[in-house]
């Protein structure tokens, strides 16, 4: 009898959530490997399944049982076993007696640590059948299921009703109840090609059998792709390329079974509507797939895929074509109304809208990122290298927030932005205005493109530091795993857009911090606010380092001096770094935690200068020539922020550091001696931590 069998496990069900599949077949896959690694279960290759109507597991070479296993309890200690007289205790018989066994048939275990007495046993490995139901009913009441929902009378809860069950271990059924229904051999194919049920013989036949006569591709992967290379090639029928977001492509592939795709068309006059918003739709409301000429332009077509092989494809075509047509027909209303209209006409209205309860309305907060951005260019001023930097920030914030009271942001709330750049440019605005008014809500997520003109950098970090600032005010931080405000996001967003421009944007956080709250209504408590949301920032930065993959003593050495900029917080980071890679770090950011607690255990006033003719050792010389040396060099290169240049000039400061310790003994019973050796050491930590605090490097 073969020690290892295939396993086959599918549930079926109504349509699951398209947006969850992928997720959910993931974590199912995982639930049950992990249930099965625990279990000390061995198992060959793992292939996950799903399509809309079935979740399926088919994993090869899984053992066939436990496999049998040493037991070994431990009793009483040897010395506490037996009484005077060499009888067994009460303990020890006890323990026999809860071991099922004679107190003769218990072993003696001798350790350098003691001696006990043991009962050593061999555990039968239980049959993977046995194991099986509840592995699965654990994976599957582990999955990221926000609500599960009961159907008919059942007590049952899961994501979607749940239909039929396969359970296949090798070529047996195994016996199991899985939520709620008797688990079987018959799979079903597709609803409408195939609705009748499929036998499968063994697990192995699966997907070739669904693939062949069921009409179903039960391969999330290979559906994706499949789908990706049909849109390609429609595209192409019609002379373009077709443009495949990641995420409406698992959307799709979450929603067929068996993908089709077809070409539709829509008449040319909707491309006279900015083509985002017809995108949206396209994308958002049904699904489809656009397609772009050689210049980036729309072509009036789109590829939808379908999730039956039709007899008649022109019917369905002229069905998709037809419901496209009153959404198009509302955008292009949409646009024509707003068009009426100046975008900054609007400005007055955003007084009608609350932002919220205590910090205002949109209006107010619009004067207090148009202030903000004002201060921000004039603390820039030079390195802006164009005229009317700040007339062009001021305005760009003053319209920022003007289309949210557009009809058309109001029907695609995901254009805030796009549409005002096209009312901006279409008002006559300075491109750099209306590029502003898209880009300052960038980054919008992790990983998502910057603001790439200077007015667009300034207004966006003017927004996130007002919403910081107020949020912060108000008594509202984040909370655990509740932000509303998006303030994390915020905050990272913010320190991307300073930390990774060019020209570089040279920016005193805090300074900023305090002028946006300064800007906040005078009724809110705002003493604490701006340090607040510089602390809570730095946590935002320990988090972007990491990710890029910075050691965290690199960052807690550099965060140690508050750098308030964090344009020169990133210079110093990579120059510690760099530091941190030589040779002599170690040593030195050992001295350096020396130094520290000296100077910290004294209780002397130590002196701001060094008294050269008190200088009695040779190595007091040398190190404070040295440091003399250094300091004159150093101090050049500190000025022009060539903090990697310092810190390797630094390195040479190993030799004296180790001798001065190895040959002077810093507190010396001479008062004015020992004084003057704490000011040497003092000048020496100012030196070294100029940068960084390296006495917090961790050794390599």
């Amino acid at each position: 009898m073969s020690l290892h069998r295939d396993l086959l496990v599918e549930i079926g069900t109504e349509e699951l959530p398209p947006k969850a599949l992928k997720k959910l077949m993931d974590a199912f896959s995982n639930g049950i490997t992990t249930g099965l690694t625990q279990a000390g279960l061995e198992y060959g290759a793992v292939h996950p399944y799903a399509t809309p109507r079935r979740l399926a597991l088919h994993i090869t070479a899984l053992s066939t049982a436990q496999p049998d296993r040493a037991v070994e309890r431990r009793g009483p200690a040897l010395n506490a076993a037996f009484d005077d007289n060499g009888l067994p205790t009460k303990a020890t018989q006890g323990f026999a007696r809860s071991c099922g066994v004679e107190v003769e048939q218990l072993e003696k275990l001798e350790t350098d640590k003691g001696a006990w007495l043991v009962f050593r046993s061999m555990q039968v490995g239980r049959a993977t059948t046995e194991l099986l139901p509840a592995i699965i009913e654990q994976s599957l009441a582990a999955l990221p299921i926000p609500k599960r929902m009961r159907w008919g009378s059942s007590r049952v809860e899961f994501v979607r009703p749940v239909h039929w069950v396969v359970l296949l271990f090798g070529d047996d059924v195994v016996d199991a109840e899985i939520l709620g229904v008797r688990a079987g051999r018959e799979t079903r194919g597709h609803r409408f090609h195939h609705p009748a049920s499929l036998y499968l013989a063994e697990p192995a036949a699966y997907a070739p059998l669904l693939q062949t006569e069921g009409r179903v591709m039960p391969d999330f992967a290979a559906r994706r792709e499949a789908i990706r290379a049909q849109v390609i090639e429609a595209a192409v029928t019609f002379g373009g390329t077709a443009v495949i977001d990641d995420a409406l492509l698992d959307e799709v592939t979450a929603l067929v079974e068996w993908p089709v795709a077809l070409t539709g068309q829509f008449e040319k006059r909707f491309l006279d509507v900015p083509q985002e918003a017809l995108i949206s739709t396209m994308k958002g409301n049904q699904k489809y797939f656009h397609a772009v000429d050689k210049s980036g332009k729309l072509l009036p077509y789109f590829i939808t895929i379908s999730n039956i092989e039709s007899r008649d494809p022109d019917k369905v075509r002229e069905g998709n074509e037809r419901v496209i047509r009153p959404r198009f027909t509302d955008a292009a209303f949409f646009w024509e109304q707003d068009c009426k209209h100046p975008l900054l006409s609007r400005l007055e209205k955003l007084k009608t809208v609350v932002f919220e309860e205590k910090l205002g309305t949109l209006y107010d907060k619009t004067m207090r990122i148009k202030h903000l951005a004002g201060t921000i260019t004039e603390i820039l001023g030079d390195a802006l290298f164009f005229k009317g930097a700040k007339e062009n920030a001021e305005r760009a914030a003053e319209l920022c927030k003007c289309d949210l009271l557009t009809s058309m942001v109001s029907e695609f709330p995901e254009l805030q932005g796009i549409m005002g750049r096209y009312y901006a440019k279409r008002d006559g605005k300075d491109s750099q205005v209306a590029q502003a008014i898209e880009e300052h809500y960038l980054p919008r997520h992790a990983g998502d493109a910057l603001p790439q003109s200077i007015p667009g950098k300034i207004v966006a970090i003017a927004d996130r530091l007002d919403t910081l600032a107020g949020i912060f005010a108000i008594g509202q931080p984040p909370s655990g795993d509740k932000d509303p405000y998006a303030l994390r996001r915020a905050a990272l967003g913010t320190l991307r857009i300073i930390i990774e421009s060019t020209p570089k944007l040279d920016l005193d956080l805090q300074k900023l911090l305090i002028t946006a709250v300064a800007n906040l209504p005078d009724t809110l408590k705002k003493d604490s606010a701006a340090p607040q949301v510089f602390d809570f920032m730095m946590e935002r930065l320990r988090a972007y380092y990491h990710e890029q993959g910075i050691r965290p003593d690199v960052f807690e050495a550099v965060l140690a001096n508050r750098p308030p900029r964090p344009a020169d917080f990133n210079q110093r980071i990579h120059a510690v770094t760099a530091f941190r890679a030589l040779p002599e770090a170690e040593s030195l950011a050992a001295a350096n935690k020396r130094i520290r607690n000296i100077l910290n255990k004294t209780s002397e006033t130590v002196p701001d200068t060094v008294n050269e003719a008190l200088l009695s050792e040779r190595a007091e010389h040398d190190l404070f020539r040295k440091i003399t040396e250094l300091h004159r060099d150093i101090t050049g290169l500190f000025e022009r922020g060539n903090y990697e240049g310092a810190m390797k000039l630094l390195a040479s400061l190993r030799e004296p550091v180790d001798t001065f310790f190895d040959k002077v003994m810093v507190m010396a019973e001479d008062n004015a001696l020992r004084a003057n050796r704490l000011a040497l050491l003092k000048k020496l930590g100012d030196l070294m931590n100029h940068v960084a605090d390296i006495s917090k490097l961790a050794a390599a």
